[in-house]
């Protein structure tokens, strides 16, 4: 299924529906940018909000993007700060949505869905500070080695999202070629049982 009409789809439910991924994403991104100083953001697949509530604690300015107008609106329900202004648009294109230079670039459970890496990661590079940090926080690629991919129930049966297998050296050599260096990796585990697949991999980035 189309990815932004997937999500569309599944925006009214999104909050709602069981989902172990969304969630351990959002406590791994919690923990990982804990000691992270960041003024500005931009927030990379925004969704329904789950994040953008936390930025908005942190940060004094943040953009949020999403290309799921109906995962934004659910988003906008609960954010009504002048501190935060959402866009809709596609990454996969230039980028023409920044508003100046970020302290933090943050992409939760999006680069799953997206093929060319190398796109995204020169678009990183020039939407950063020098010194400025990036957040990847992924479904992990064992995970997908495995057979897990993004879905949901509808009426007409489960929804499957259209996604892409990225090695973790598929993100660390592209970042690289743009001035992307590795400051931090870790894995994330159900019920934090580290004899299992880790369900969730984060990447912490820098600008060099």
């Amino acid at each position: 299924m189309d990815t932004k009409q997937a999500y569309n789809l599944w925006a009214s439910q999104y909050d709602s529906n069981d989902n172990k991924t969304r969630d351990l994403e959002a406590y791994a991104l919690r923990t990982s940018l804990a000691d992270i100083e960041f003024k500005t953001c931009l927030e990379i697949g925004c969704g329904t909000g789950k994040n953008t509530l936390w930025f908005q604690e942190r940060a004094t300015y943040i953009t949020a993007i999403d290309q799921s107008e109906g995962m934004m609106d659910k988003a906008k329900e609960k954010i009504s700060s002048s501190r935060v202004l959402f866009k809709q648009a596609d990454i996969t294109k230039e980028w023409h949505f920044q508003d100046g230079l970020y302290d933090l670039v943050s992409f939760s459970l999006v680069l799953e869905h997206i093929e060319n890496l190398d796109h995204i990661f020169q678009q990183v590079s020039k939407s950063l500070h020098p010194g400025g940090y990036v957040y990847i926080g992924e479904l992990h690629p064992f995970k997908q080695y495995a057979g897990t991919k993004a879905r949901f129930d509808t009426a007409g049966g489960t929804a499957i999202l259209e996604c892409f297998n990225h090695h973790i050296s598929d993100f660390i050599r592209s970042a690289g070629k743009y001035g992307l260096i590795v400051e931090d990796l870790n894995e994330y585990f159900d019920d934090n049982d580290r004899n299992g697949i880790p369900r969730i991999l984060t990447i912490i980035l820098k600008k060099v």
